[in-house]
């Protein structure tokens, strides 16, 4: 059974201060719950400070994003290497606002997401189609696309390993929300694709997340669906008491 899986993506909030309170305040709120795995990305800025505050917890640490090189003249850029010893264990690649403001292409996403793994990190690979695609009827089209894209030469071991958020791009920061049977059919499709592609087991393993203005109102409907194993939790994410309620709402669903 996939153990469900919260993860806050904070986005360019939070000072260092900020991140240190809030996370210090949800140590002590969720300590003991073992049956979610909680994960906060902060900024880049705040990632080495949340890291160290969150030491010997229960609460993990996500990169928003990376470069996939190692080192070199890439201004602006922070490696894998750097992300990790920075503290994180995850990282998130291919959010719709890095495709959609900054030009990320699938073959990026499939970049970013090898050097996460060879770097001993958990990608969070973001998937997910435009309102101009689904009115189009090409939501299914545009998630085989962007899997196949995205994880093109893994293996099964590793897809199985990874998270996959879908996030349809019209879903997020808007206030609207995929209704729980539409994200129960687009998490579905996935896992078939990735059970064709990768194999039965890698299908099981992987945890398929959704995410797009999830709140603490529908993420008991969301989590209730078979194949969605979780959340990618964007403005919820930012106050404890939010984000504290929908890990606890996940976590009796799962029971």
């Amino acid at each position: 059974m996939r153990i469900p899986f919260i993860a806050g993506n904070w986005k360019m909030y939070k000072t260092v201060r900020e991140a240190v309170t809030f996370v210090n305040e949800l140590r002590s709120a969720v300590h003991g719950i073992a049956d979610v795995t909680i994960v906060v990305g902060p900024p880049f800025t705040a990632l080495h400070p949340v890291a160290q505050a969150v030491r010997d917890t229960n609460i993990a640490v996500a990169a928003q994003n990376l470069y996939w090189e190692r080192e070199g003249a890439f201004t602006g850029e922070v490696s894998p290497g750097m992300i990790k010893e920075a503290g994180a264990e995850y990282a998130i690649v291919g959010h719709s606002e890095r495709r959609r403001l900054f030009g990320e292409t699938d073959a990026i996403v499939n970049r970013k997401t090898m050097a996460a793994i060879a770097e001993g990190l958990t990608p969070i690979v973001c998937i997910g189609e435009t309102l101009e695609e689904r009115e189009r009827d090409e939501t299914l089209a545009v998630l085989d696309r962007q899997i196949k894209g995205g994880l093109d030469r893994l293996a099964a071991g590793q897809v199985g390993a990874l998270v996959m958020a879908y996030e349809p791009v019209w879903a997020i920061g808007t206030g609207r929300t995929a209704t729980a049977a539409q994200a129960g059919e687009a998490h579905a499709h996935i896992r078939k694709r990735l059970r064709q592609w990768f194999g039965g087991d890698a299908a099981d393993r992987c945890r398929v997340i959704y995410g797009g203005s999830v709140k603490p109102d529908n993420i008991s409907a969301l989590i209730a669906e078979p194949d969605v194993d979780g959340a990618l939790v964007g403005g919820a994410s930012l106050e404890v008491k939010s984000f504290l309620e929908i890990v606890t709402k996940c976590r009796s669903a799962a029971v």
